[in-house]
């Protein structure tokens, strides 16, 4: 039968030890595929082991929990991420992740409810996934996790919903922007800038946070703060790096989709290796 007990929380050591082992996780996984989007998976795992090593009320053995809270990805291509974190969790066994996009896999690319224990929305489409949130956050007493892509905000409807959630005042919602600063076609600033994102969400109603994207513990403070507003919803500005984490990610400017050559392979696998003697020297 079902349980309803929730995950104990993590502390800051741990959730550091989390977010190094899914970025470790998830590099392994893309290293099988021979390519993926490297470079946006790596810029939210600090979020990721924060909200599931801490906040966000989830159970891997009853997925379904009605009282749980809600999570949904909008920026659906970073799907790698999620996925080695619903595994390190318990949702799934790791093997899985040696699936993702094959054949019959039950992790596809993009992530996808009908398919992964632990996805809440289906998402890869820009902009809907935060629309997804904020109906999802209209209509649930849990509290609504989203992370949502800086370029993504490029999408109009992203803002129909942020200007629908901040008239409801739905304190439920929590919105992080990842933002990394760059997007498919190249550097934000070249195609939309996209100006000062923490006053664009104040004029819209939000309560509106910027953190360092890459610091587990100031984002465990900003959420918090987010968990303990209840007269409006929060969006948390994410200052990130894409593909931090990884060093050899971090220097190709375009790594928003990578293939990998033999060279850019075993250069991947040398940071991997330093990953696993940070997470060694955690415990």
């Amino acid at each position: 039968m079902p349980t309803n007990e929730m995950q104990s929380p993590l502390d800051l050591r741990q959730i550091e030890s989390f977010n190094l082992s899914i970025k470790k996780e998830l590099s392994k996984a893309l290293l099988n595929m021979g390519y993926g989007h490297f470079g946006g998976c790596l810029s939210v795992t600090e979020t990721l082991a924060c909200l599931y090593g801490r906040y966000l009320k989830h159970n891997p053995q009853n997925p379904q929990m009605k009282d749980r809270d809600l999570f949904v990805l909008s920026k659906g291509h970073a799907g790698p991420a999620l996925y080695a974190t619903l595994a390190l969790r318990g949702f799934f066994d790791l093997s899985w992740l040696q699936t993702i996009n094959a054949n019959g896999t039950n992790l596809p690319s993009h992530a996808d409810m009908n398919k992964t224990p632990g996805v809440d929305m289906t998402t890869g489409s820009l902009g809907q996934g935060i629309s997804c949130a904020t109906g999802m956050a209209a209509g649930s007493k849990s509290n609504v996790f989203t992370i949502v892509g800086d370029g993504e905000l490029q999408e109009g409807q992203c803002w129909e919903a942020i200007q629908f959630a901040a008239h409801h005042k739905l304190s439920n919602l929590v919105v992080f922007v990842d933002n990394n600063k760059r997007q498919l076609d190249g550097d934000i600033s070249d195609i939309q800038e996209s100006f000062d994102l923490q006053k664009k969400f104040e004029a819209f109603g939000f309560q509106s946070l910027a953190v360092d994207g890459a610091n587990v513990g100031a984002i465990c403070d900003v959420t918090e703060q987010a968990l303990a507003t209840t007269d409006r919803p929060t969006a948390i500005i994410l200052d990130t790096v894409k593909g931090q984490g990884i060093p050899t990610v971090v220097n190709i400017s375009a790594n928003h989709h990578l293939r990998l050559d033999d060279e850019l392979r075993a250069a991947i696998e040398t940071d991997i290796a330093l990953l696993d003697k940070k997470i060694e020297e955690l415990k």
